[in-house]
């Protein structure tokens, strides 16, 4: 079969995604509408002070992608706008038959594809109504990179939607360079003037998404710090210091930045360490609290999907409140026990174990009928991460708000800009409790440059982060 060009597949590609969204009439009337000029693409590697392990899986590396854009108004005045964020293949693209290499790599090739789409793409429209006219142009383009390099397993969609998060995220912040404001200030009729039921359905109808985010951000939010599977919790469990002048156990990390959440990570198929684990965790938390005179800590905790069904989480659960009815106590939510692929899983309902704690999609969520499916199996929140996109992430926090779900914003370990951004979204969100930023453990040499800019965002001394000032233009990031 003869091979296109890469030009006609662009055009074949975004022409058949475009006609399919025009049956929704799509094509911003707003006198506020942008288009799109120039995209750009660059990447940052970096290698973790420690490894990180999640999911069965040790990490100690990361890629950034960064994306540049210009976009252009109706008027004629133009902007331009800055994405960036780690490309998490290890998260978004589990493989036991591909290297880390080789999904790395098809990561950079389809963001090289999404690249030419997003700049190929000339209807006027607000950011929202852009991503949500080019994402099946970039799910078509993950469908063609997984051919064209003959990859053993295809491209997940939540590893497209990773890989296109900053080409959204520059988007949106180019628009509100140009609108000279906020992003969280342009999501209302005026600029988006498509109510909620062209995205959502129609129970949405009259709805527009400013209802679901806050004008202002919160002042302060509680920081989630990490508590990795294979980190040291006390001085017996390190084998040799980094000797970097950064804390190195769990009572030191506590200390430096005035800890009280933890994000505890459990590996879901050894229940007698996952137990073990939680517990010492809570132990060595509450001695160090009771030496700093501070009481009520807050646990979170993460499978990633490696539970085998809900029985393990019931049994954890069971197990752990007997060991410890006070760290039982203590466990805000829990997130992700079992597989990811909810429609081929449907027997791992969550209503007994929801009723316990509320327990949360995160690699599931990846659309609205997703969303949709894990409440009617039993789930009761959803993590929210930039990593998905800002028009996604908006998108699903409104139908978490309308649906009374819990709400979370997760991290993608994302450092500078990123976490600028991931920053941004939990403090706009009505409800967010608390926040994640586990770069500052993990890569603290990609954050170097922004620290001084944004010292209450990446200097945490408290237990939380400040982020009363994530009202600047756009994403609020300027690189």
């Amino acid at each position: 079969m003869r091979k296109m060009s890469r030009r006609t597949w662009i055009e074949s590609t975004f022409l058949s995604s475009f006609v399919a969204w025009r049956g929704k009439t799509f094509g911003s009337q707003s006198s506020m509408a942008i288009s799109i000029e120039e995209v750009k693409t660059s990447y940052e590697d970096y290698r973790y002070r420690t490894p990180i392990k999640f999911g069965g899986s040790v990490v100690d590396r990361v890629t950034l992608l960064n994306v540049n854009c210009l976009v252009r108004a109706k008027n004629g005045t133009s902007a331009r706008g800055f994405g960036s964020m780690p490309l998490g293949n290890v998260w978004s693209f589990p493989s036991q038959r591909l290297s880390y290499e080789t999904t790395l790599g098809a990561m950079k090739e389809l963001a090289e594809k999404i690249s030419e789409i997003t700049a190929s793409y000339r209807e006027p429209g607000h950011p929202v109504e852009i991503n949500t006219a080019l994402e099946p142009a970039y799910l078509k383009a993950a469908a063609a990179v997984s051919q064209d390099l003959k990859l053993a397993e295809p491209i997940p969609k939540l590893c497209t939607l990773v890989t296109a998060s900053p080409f959204d995220a520059a988007i949106h912040d180019a628009y509100g360079k140009l609108h000279r404001r906020n992003c969280y200030l342009t999501y209302g009729p005026e600029f988006l003037n498509r109510d909620l039921a062209e995205f959502l359905g129609r129970d949405f109808k009259g709805e527009h998404l400013d209802r679901y985010v806050l004008v202002s951000p919160q002042k302060r939010l509680p920081l989630y710090h990490l508590v990795g599977a294979v980190d040291p919790l006390v001085e017996a469990d390190i084998a040799s210091r980094v000797g970097d002048g950064l804390p190195e156990t769990l009572p030191e990390w506590i200390q430096y930045n005035g800890l009280t959440h933890l994000k505890i990570k459990l590996n879901g198929n050894d229940l007698k360490w996952d137990v073990e684990r939680v517990v010492a965790v809570d132990r060595v938390t509450t001695e160090t609290q009771k030496r700093r005179g501070v009481e009520g800590s807050v646990y979170s905790l993460d499978f990633n999907e490696k539970c085998p069904n809900v029985g393990y989480l019931l049994d954890f659960l069971r197990l752990l409140k007997e060991r410890t009815p006070a760290g039982y106590d203590r466990i805000q939510y829990v997130e992700q026990p079992t597989a990811r692929d909810l429609k081929t899983h449907r027997a791992n309902t969550m209503h007994e174990a929801a009723r316990l704690k509320p327990v949360v999609i995160d690699e599931s969520l990846t659309d609205l009928e997703n969303l949709m499916l894990a409440r009617e199996m039993g789930y009761s929140g959803v993590a929210l991460k930039a990593c998905k996109g800002q028009s996604q992430s908006l998108l699903m926090a409104a139908a978490a708000q309308k649906y009374k779900m819990f709400m979370c914003v997760q991290d993608l370990t994302c450092p500078g800009a990123s976490l600028i951004h991931s920053a941004g979204l939990a403090a706009h969100i009505p409800g967010i409790a608390a926040i994640e930023a586990n770069a500052r453990q993990y890569c603290p040499v990609a954050n170097r440059g922004w620290e001084e800019r944004f010292p209450g965002i990446f200097r945490i001394k408290d237990g939380t982060m400040d982020t009363s000032g994530l009202n600047l233009p756009g994403l609020g990031a300027v690189p």
